[in-house]
Parts: C-alpha cells; structure tokens; sequence
C-alpha cells in the first residue's frame, strides 16, 4: 500500500522523510507478527501508528485495545493485564479476567510502557516469550495469542543501565524499532499541520478558518514544539476561537505561543549550568557533544573577533594581544591550531604570524565534526581529572560506570 493512502486513510499530515520512513517501516512489519517498540517524544502521535499496524495486520477484525501503562496504580497493573481470582486481595469480590485474556486474537499497545513495574515486566515478559500468563491470585497457566505493540518516550535503554527496566524484556520489546520523529524535525510539515487543524476547528465552531501570515508562519516553525503535533493542535484550536482577525499576525500569534529562549539548547542542565556538586548532568552521551560544541562555538567566536582585530590594525592589536599570542603559542603552534567552525560548511580562516607585527599568509582549514573525537577526548580530560577513578569520571560525565567501561574498550583508551 502507498504511504500517501495510508495517510489520507489515518489522517496523517506530513510528507517529511522521517516521518514517510517511520510509515514504510510500520507498513512492512504490519503483515508479521513480530513485536513493535515505538519510540518518540510525548505528543508526536505514537498511538496512531500501532493503530495503523494494527489496521494493516491480519488481526484486523479482531479486538485492538490501547493500554497507558503510567495511568494505572502498580497496586493494580497485574490485576488489569493478567486478570485475578475472587479473593486475591482486599476487594477482589470476584473474578476478573486481564487484557491479555479478553483481547485474545487481536493486539494490546502498552503505551509508556517503561513506567511498568519490575515484577509486571516479568509478567510480560513471559507473555512475549511463551504466550502463557498467570492471574493474580491464582497458579492456573493460561495461554494467550495476542500481539504486542509497546510505545516510550523515555530511553528505556538508559532505563536498563539504570535497574528500572529488564534488559531482556527490553530486547525482546524491541523486535522492530520505530522511531517517530519529533516536530522539530520535520519543521516542514509544521504550515500544512497547522493549515489542516484550522479548518478542522472552523467546521466545528461554524467559522472562517484563520490563516498565518509570513512573519507568523516563521515564527510557528521556528517554536522548539516540546508538546510537538499535540500543542501545535491546542494552540492551533485556541487561535481559531479566541482570534479576532482571521488573518493571524506574528504579534497576535505570541499571545498564543508560549515563551521561549532563542537558543534552546538540545540537553538539560541547572540554570546557573552547574549542578549541586558543581559538575554538570546530562540526562545521555549525545547531550556531552552538544555541550562541548556549543562551548567551543563560543571560543570560536571570541577567537574571531580578535584575528579581525589584527587584520584591521596589526600593530594595535600586538601590543593589546601579545600576552594571548604568546600563551597560544606555548600551548599549541598557531599554524596547527584548529578550532571548529561555527557552522556546517563554513571554513575558519587561520592567520600565520610569526612575528606579532604583520600578516603575511593565511590558510583555510577544513572543519572536524568528527564525533567520535570529540567523545574520546571528553572521556579522556574526565579520566585525568579524576585520577583514572571510573566512578567518578563517570558521573562527572553524566553516564553510568557500565557504558564508560564499554567506551573505554570501544576507543582503546588506557588508563
């Protein structure tokens, strides 16, 4: 089937890649009978795609039954998914049979399946694995023949290195991955969602449906959308009800959308950037990237501003820099310094001056976004800083001693 049909068919907006690949994929495993792991960040619409891998399967005409795994007590997840017997705990006036029981022949999604407690993973995880479960209260083995779709928008394997979630159940859930990309990364999509919420919400209230202006229309796609397609949604709503004017104008538009800093940084750190014990957390390994490329974009800039300096009044600026070109110098040797460029594409111009006074040469150098580096240097400056104590490193760096162990070998670092 076209992915365009099974849009039109389920209502999805978008013609991103990420999206139009997270689609492909869930079309192609709909027809299996394999386990599914959506991942993505609350709001992108994972429902929606359990519902299409569901309505694809040859499971279709049997029973589909979504599950918000957070919503439930873990005094009573068990109880709900497995069923009990009468009297198995206080209140238990009868006896009760589970989802896996009453959804037998058709699919369960588990959404925000990583607020499961560690004993329901057990549970389920024998689901997976025999099809067998047993009630609450009882010791009968029953069989079930159900599908599981499971759904997070945690890192469930962070999860795992943490003790909050079983590695194995986690392996197992996780068959088929399917990531769905956030609306910060399909800001093209952002204008035709928008476009299609408000004629939805002019039907329903018997208006004109508003519409953004340029100036508006920047300013929607250029919003960081934490709550992604489900705020877009909400504010979408709140304008076609509460705006005067059809015709929306990026000033009207700001009562609307919530505040933000202009560089919303990918990671999360304290307000100050130091954290109690005056080292910095980062909830994972990419947000160590981010943040060493961001401290070195604003080296960069500050470098820049004082080659520009030299090359504007060389005789000037010696006499003002010659304490900053002499420490340079004993640290690194001006024609193989190389900082990165402040952005993608962009060359950095390196000035030879050997004697202070005058510029004679420059040379282009080719930007390094080598990763890997990167994270092999950090890993090395965290080691040194605590003297070879993983430990320590290792929660400097915001990461468990296992996946410190696991980079050290992977990069060949000694110690």
């Amino acid at each position: 089937m076209e992915i365009q049909s099974i849009k039109n068919r389920f209502g999805l907006i978008g013609n991103s890649p990420a999206l139009n690949y997270a689609l492909q994929v869930a079309v192609q495993v709909s027809g299996t009978e394999l386990t599914v792991l959506i991942s993505g960040e609350s709001g992108v619409g994972k429902e929606a795609f359990s519902q299409i891998i569901h309505a694809l399967s040859a499971r279709k005409h049997n029973p589909f039954i979504a599950v918000n795994c957070g919503a439930i007590p873990e005094g009573t997840i068990d109880s709900e998914l497995f069923g009990h017997e009468k009297g198995s705990f206080t209140g238990a006036v009868d006896s009760r049979k589970g989802y896996f029981e009453t959804v037998s022949g058709g699919t369960i999604f588990l959404d925000e399946i990583g607020e499961l407690p560690l004993g329901t993973q057990a549970r389920l995880l024998r689901v997976l694995e025999a099809g067998e479960f047993i009630r609450v209260g009882s010791s009968k083995v029953q069989k079930t023949d159900v599908r599981v779709i499971a759904a997070s928008n945690k890192d469930l394997l962070d999860l795992t290195e943490k003790g909050k979630f079983r590695e194995d159940l986690y392996y197992r859930l996780s068959t088929v991955p399917i990531r769905v990309p956030s609306l910060r990364d399909r800001k093209e999509d952002i204008p035709l969602l928008f476009r299609k919420f408000a004629v939805d919400f002019a039907e329903r209230y018997k208006t004109a449906p508003v519409q953004l202006d340029e100036e508006a229309k920047n300013l929607l796609i250029n919003y960081p959308w934490p709550g992604n397609v489900r705020e877009l949604k909400n504010i979408a709503e709140q304008i076609s009800v509460l705006s005067e004017d059809k015709q929306v104008t990026a000033a009207a538009l700001r009562r609307f959308v919530p505040e933000t800093s202009g560089n919303r940084l990918p990671m999360v750190v304290p307000s100050n950037g130091v954290s109690s014990n005056n080292s910095h957390e980062f909830s994972n390994e990419r947000e160590i990237l981010y943040k060493l490329f961001f401290d070195m974009k604003k080296d960069v800039t500050e470098l820049k501003k004082m080659f520009v300096e030299i090359l504007q009044n060389p005789v000037l600026a010696s006499t003002q820099h010659a304490s900053f070109i002499n420490d340079l110098k004993e640290l690194k040797p001006v024609e193989s310094f190389q900082p990165t460029p402040l952005s993608s594409g962009q060359p950095v111009m390196i000035h030879n001056n050997n004697n202070h006074e005058e510029i004679h040469h420059h040379e282009e150098v080719e930007e390094s976004l080598n990763i890997m580096d990167k994270e092999k240097e950090l890993i090395v400056k965290a080691l040194k800083k605590h003297k070879g104590k993983r430990k320590d490193a290792a929660s400097d760096l915001g990461i468990s001693e296992r996946t410190l162990y696991r980079k050290l070998k992977e990069y060949d670092i000694n110690e």
